[in-house]
């Protein structure tokens, strides 16, 4: 995966997070970047996504860290 996939990942995270996933090994941060990837491509995200871009990629972000994306269907 691509470092500028896990660059946007890291910056729709909240600061907090983003110091704290910064942290960790690359392969894991491209992990988390991919599974971030899949969460922001889910339905339930394309009406947030239309309205803003920015807070779609966010909520994704939050669900990949706090661990609260749904499972794949």
């Amino acid at each position: 995966m691509p470092m500028d996939a896990v660059a946007r990942f890291l910056t729709a995270l909240s600061p907090e997070h983003r110091e704290e996933v910064a942290r960790r090994p690359a392969d894991e941060q491209e992990q988390l970047a991919a599974a971030w990837e899949a969460e922001l491509a889910r339905d339930d995200l394309d009406t947030l996504d239309e309205l803003s871009p920015a807070a779609a990629e966010s909520e994704a972000a939050r669900r990949i860290v706090g661990g609260t994306a749904p499972e794949s269907e």
